[in-house]
């Protein structure tokens, strides 16, 4: 299955670097391609609550068949759109399609887990879904954006994924429970986390689809816009566990706001050096954003698991991941909006801007309501689907899925 899901993650990042550049050589407009970004943000959440419904009608095997198959054929009409709202119905399809196989996948790979060995499956799974989507992005050297081989070649990764599904012997686990989600429960015990979760959304989501755009429009080829998201997810993989140390080890809010703060700041160094510096240097700049900004997810995790009842832990991360998706669908219109009445660093004056509001916000959160540091607990969990949540090792002991949640601890807030 972490064969299959690799495949799938290797043409999901080629297809991220492809799409904006193919369509800007389409002359679709910015907002165009932030509305396109949207929509798969939209058919993201969709699909999150929609896979597991799918999943138990036809089963694993079915289900990831049908949908590698699907995308593959959207993949390829994605070759022959021209108009905007081809583009933003294709798209949207993307959103659900890879909503539901991944849930899939890791719902897989996670009842296939033991509790004693579930953090290595997690940090193997981990690893390989970063490194495969910091190298996909360089897949667009191989082709010409402008003609349909680099489609075809990421529809041909989508029907391999099927290989090791379809030659797997192993018995199909029961099908993933359904995403309950406690938006407004959440926010209440750690508004911190829920609030910054969206924020990331906001931001993460147009600074992944609209970066290759970005980069072309302050003068880099081809390949070096699309080596910004290599460097993008570089930074977070290198990154990711030497902050989720610190955040083991102080108020998890107080790492919240450095990397939100961190990143702020960068997004300003990359503004006011995107016009002079060399192409190295912008690269090396974008991996220090990412290594900053493409981490706060997984410590907003940790923080709100850190002030939940163990049994409510399943239901607070898919609470989390529909507050990225939120932000997500909502951040490409805005972040699009700004390149288009202030030129390519509108980008990253609105990615400054809200993530310094974020820094403030946290601390704010911190004057209001101290907290001690923690003790440890840190999960390294990427927002892929609801799934990944049941693949957490402090997840272990989740509650009865017919069984009422639990009130939240009394008189904790963050």
């Amino acid at each position: 299955m972490t064969a299959a899901t690799t495949a799938l993650q290797l043409a999901n990042g080629l297809l991220q670097a492809l799409l904006p550049l193919r369509m800007q050589a389409e002359g679709l407009s910015i907002s165009a391609i932030g509305l396109v970004a949207a929509a798969y943000g939209l058919g993201f959440s969709t699909g999150c609550v929609i896979a597991p419904i799918f999943i138990r009608h036809v089963g694993y095997i079915r289900a990831f068949a049908s949908l590698a198959a699907l995308a593959a054929v959207v993949v390829l009409a994605m070759s022959q759109a021209h108009a905007t709202w081809a583009w933003v119905a294709l798209r949207a399809l993307t959103g659900i399609i890879l909503a539901c196989v991944f849930t899939g996948t890791d719902s897989w790979i996670s009842a296939r887990a033991t509790s004693s060995h579930r953090g290595r499956v997690l940090s193997f799974y981990t690893i390989c879904t970063k490194v495969t989507l910091m190298l996909a992005p360089l897949g667009v050297a191989l082709g010409d954006v402008r003609g349909d081989g680099l489609f075809m070649l990421v529809g041909a990764i989508f029907c391999l994924s099927l290989l090791p599904i379809a030659a797997t012997s192993t018995e199909e686990p029961p099908a993933p429970r359904s995403v309950n989600i406690r938006i407004r429960g959440l926010f209440a015990v750690a508004p911190s986390a829920i609030v910054a979760t969206f924020v990331i959304g906001l931001v993460n989501g147009p600074v992944m689809a609209i970066t290759p755009v970005f980069g072309t429009s302050i003068g880099l080829n081809l390949d070096q816009a699309a080596a910004l998201l290599f460097a993008l997810q570089a930074g977070s993989l290198l990154l990711q566990w030497p902050l989720g140390w610190a955040s083991d080890r102080f108020d998890r809010r107080l790492v919240i706001a450095g990397l939100a703060g961190g990143a702020g700041l960068l997004s300003l160094l990359i503004l006011w050096t995107s016009s002079f510096a060399a192409p190295s240097v912008i690269i090396v700049s974008f991996a220090l954003w990412g290594g900053l900004a493409l981490c706060i997810y997984s410590v907003c995790v940790a923080h709100a698991c850190d002030l939940v009842e163990p049994d409510q832990i399943i239901s607070t991360i898919s609470s989390l991941l529909f507050a990225w998706a939120a932000g997500v669908t909502i951040g490409p219109l805005i972040a699009a909006a700004a390149m288009e009445r202030l030129g390519p660093g509108g980008l990253f004056m609105y990615t400054a801007l809200v993530m310094l509001a974020l820094t403030a916000f946290i601390v704010a959160r911190m004057v209001i309501q101290t907290r001690p540091a923690t003790k440890g607990g840190f999960v390294d969990i990427a927002p892929v689907s609801p799934a990944t949540s049941s693949m957490s090792p402090r997840a272990d002991k989740p509650s009865d899925p017919g069984e009422a949640p639990k009130e939240a601890k009394e008189g904790v807030s963050a």
